[in-house]
């Protein structure tokens, strides 16, 4: 360890700048991936749930392609700002032009503007070590995410004030929140300082590597006990989460019957549940372990999602679906509060970046795999929004049943053996 390396010591300034960046972003995914973009173009537009669910799945099938290269990149390269400030610039102006030509058009801008968004995450995740150390690093990555969560009170809030006085005035709110973004990103462009870091690989040696470690990890997956069976579980409880997450906005609006007003509000609500769950979540999983946190998390989802199924079809008062979505905030919470951990008790610890990279790609296509499951139920077979709902339903349980043999015990048993005796 060089002097450089050992003397770190980010200061305040670069520590907030850094969790401000996650409030700024979590403004774009609130009101551009999960809220007024969709409304807009499902009920404004008048275009399809397939329309929108295929563009946010193409973006994440070029993600999925190039994250590789762009993660070799990262480290090939002396400071990896420049990358985040590129991406997140792109988001930000194709975020801002949305609504300005016309669907098709918005539809494309769309697709950039996510893409670039979570290429940007991949830039920004690995700024954590600059900004804190081994002793307060878990505390840091904590307060970003907590504070990222009030980055979706703001989104709506500005969508509230904005829609209350014109119901048609969406495109400017993606004009703000491009504009938002950016200028709250500024200040960790300009005052998170990077650690200095000697570069290895170069240029295509950089990309090679990233390959070989991402086919290394695939071919002794098998290696590790429940290691395989969670990942592939994770593709399918990942698919019901992303997919909640972008559709629930047309949903509420089209099968609840709420207003755009009331559909803000319930929103926030599972937000703040979501708040609360996390950390509900986060000793559930430290007293029973990450396995069962998670098998526990799954029950939920599939408890609110058979109710936000059987509400339009019983026609069951429209009121329970605050309780739909309080539980749905809950069970998201505990979704990425659980099955992080449960990674790393099954992962050897050697190689645990190894796989959280293919934990990653995992979640890309599931992210990939939603959107297009709803546009194939909604529209190309018409069977409606329910039954897409329902089908995230089996999903959950298709996931429970694949992670319910682990054991991720660490003890005389060793690391993630498979005892289908445990609950």
């Amino acid at each position: 360890m060089t002097a450089a390396v050992a003397a770190w010591h980010p200061s305040r300034l670069a520590i907030g700048s850094w969790i401000l960046y996650d409030l700024a972003n979590t403004i774009f995914s609130m009101n551009i991936v999960s809220l007024y973009f969709s409304l807009w173009v499902v009920r404004d537009m008048g275009a399809r749930d397939s329309d929108y669910g295929l563009a946010s799945s193409a973006s994440q099938a070029v993600l999925l392609v190039t994250a590789p290269f762009l993660g070799a990149l990262s480290d090939q390269v002396p400071r990896r700002m420049p990358l985040l400030v590129v991406t997140t610039i792109l988001c930000c102006a194709a975020t801002f032009l949305l609504g300005t030509w016309g669907l098709a058009a918005s539809l494309i801008l769309f697709g950039v503007a996510n893409y670039f968004y979570q290429a940007g995450l991949i830039f920004y995740d690995t700024l954590l070590p600059s900004v804190s150390d081994d002793s307060n690093r878990g505390r840091i990555g904590g307060f970003g995410v907590g504070i990222g969560y009030f980055g979706s009170f703001v989104g709506v809030g500005m969508g509230l004030a904005i829609l209350g006085s014109d119901p048609g005035a969406k495109p400017l709110i993606f004009k703000l929140t491009g504009a938002l973004f950016l200028l709250l990103a500024i200040p960790c462009f300009l005052w998170v300082r990077e650690r200095p870091r000697a570069v290895a690989l170069r240029g295509l040696a950089s990309a090679r590597a990233a390959f070989a470690d991402l086919t290394t990890s695939i071919r002794h997956v098998n290696r590790y006990p429940g290691l395989a069976r969670f990942l592939i579980g994770r593709v399918f409880y990942a698919d019901a989460a992303t997919t909640i997450i972008i559709f629930m906005g047309i949903y509420v609006t089209q099968e609840i019957g709420y207003t755009e007003t009331r559909a803000q509000l319930v929103l926030l609500v599972g937000i703040a549940a979501a708040v609360v769950g996390g950390i509900v979540w986060g000793f559930v999983v430290d007293r029973i372990g990450p396995r069962r946190a998670i098998a526990y998390v799954m029950l939920t989802w599939a408890f609110c999602l058979s109710g936000a199924v059987a509400i339009p079809l019983l026609q069951l008062p429209t009121s329970l679906f605050w309780l739909v979505a309080s539980l749905a905030g809950v069970a998201l919470g505990g979704t990425w509060t659980a099955d992080r951990p449960l990674l790393m008790r099954l992962a050897p610890p050697d190689h645990l970046g190894q796989y959280y990279g293919l934990y990653a790609m995992v979640g890309r296509f599931a992210a990939i795999l939603g959107p297009l499951l709803w546009a194939a139920i909604v529209d190309w077979l018409g069977l409606g929004r329910p039954a897409a709902v329902a089908s995230l339903l089996v999903m959950v349980a298709i996931g429970y049943l694949i992670l319910r043999p682990i054991d991720d015990r660490v003890g005389p048993l060793g690391r993630g053996h498979v005892a289908s005796a445990l609950p």
